[in-house]
């Protein structure tokens, strides 16, 4: 039997063991602490259920994936220490929140911070390719480095939690981002690491099955936090491995992360707001109250996750036929600021109005 075989039969059977756990978890999850997974907060911002649903996504993503870093071993005799921290790191964070266990959004991040920091120093993970010269140069020191890949860590993790209000929204998100990883990878002859990207993809689609359109299961602070980690290592790795690509195409593919999580930041400071509690002004926020006026609450929840994703996708696109030029691929990156701003500002009108 060919390896391309041996690998094609271990992610089919990966598949079906992530679909049962994630069918295991949906069902009996709410046992766990007499129900503290069960999301019945149905006053805060982002919420728009109207029925408990258990926040245990997190759980079934995090066992799937130890079980493909066993499997990964098998296959390549690989153990993946980088994943292995990043993911258990973020998760622990994410589910004693889930839990409700009381710690303060500051604290939570310090905590974050200081965890995040020693896996990425201590491993290390590093941005090798960057198109910027004097960000080159900053980058042979080891702290300096640490800490910019510590701020880019920081801003796909929020950004994902930060879009996971909706069924559905933040999953085929990072569905997408993953699949362009998977096949820049395998086009470039990384198949071993496009292996890797592959079975988060299958974890997203098997948690997407009792998410979307109706949610039976949400991700959770610990599943939106493990999954979006491990896309802003697999943008990383992948930005490593392809020094062919611009760096600013990866910035692109992450654009609607980060653009989420920088002018969420920027509008609370601006408001004299707290910038680390939520509220109800992002941009998913307001497009939703705009398709919810002609479709109603509920089935405005998943058309918001469609119309997005989709128009994210077509944004993305144009980046990828860029992503071999270096100039063209930076300004494709303010073209989508612009585009950003310019959507965000004609919906804030709009509700405001």
């Amino acid at each position: 039997m060919s390896t391309e075989s041996i690998e094609a039969s271990f992610l089919s059977i990966f598949a079906l063991i992530s679909f049962f756990i994630f069918l295991l978890v949906s069902k009996y999850s709410h046992r766990i602490k007499s129900g503290a997974l069960l999301d019945k907060d149905f006053s805060k911002p982002q919420a728009f259920h109207d029925v408990p649903v258990t926040r245990s996504g997190g759980i079934a993503a995090i066992i799937s994936l130890s079980i493909f870093f066993c499997i990964y071993y098998l296959l390549y005799a690989e153990i993946l220490y980088n994943y292995i921290f990043i993911s258990w790191s973020v998760f622990i964070i994410g589910f004693l929140d889930d839990l409700r266990i009381n710690i303060k959004p500051l604290n939570r991040l310090i905590i974050m911070i200081l965890l995040l920091f020693t896996s990425i120093y201590i491993l290390p993970i590093k941005i090798l390719n960057i198109d910027i010269p004097f960000l080159t140069t900053l980058m042979s020191s080891h702290i300096f480095s640490s800490t910019f890949v510590l701020l880019c860590f920081l801003f796909v993790i929020n950004g994902a939690n930060l879009i996971d209000g909706f069924n559905g929204l933040l999953t085929i998100n990072l569905i997408i981002i993953n699949i362009i990883l998977a096949f820049l990878n395998i086009n470039n002859g990384n198949l071993e690491f496009s292996i890797l990207i592959i079975s988060q993809i299958i974890i997203l689609l098997s948690f997407l099955l009792f998410n979307f359109p109706t949610a039976k299961i949400f991700l959770g602070d610990s599943g939106a936090y493990t999954m979006g980690a491990l896309a802003g290592l697999n943008t990383i790795i992948t930005n490593n491995l392809n020094p062919n690509i611009s760096s600013f195409f990866f910035c692109t593919l992450l654009f609607y992360l980060f653009f989420e999580v920088f002018f969420s930041f920027l509008r609370k400071i601006l408001q004299k707001k707290s910038p680390i509690y939520p509220d109800d002004k992002h941009l998913h926020m307001l497009s939703f109250y705009k398709i919810s006026i002609g479709y109603g609450k509920n089935k405005g929840n998943y058309l918001n996750s469609i119309i997005i994703n989709l128009f994210y996708l077509i944004l993305i696109i144009p980046g990828l036929y860029l992503a071999h030029d270096p100039l063209l691929s930076r300004y494709w990156f303010f073209i989508l600021l612009l585009i950003y701003l310019i959507i965000y500002s004609r919906l804030y009108s709009f509700t405001k109005n």
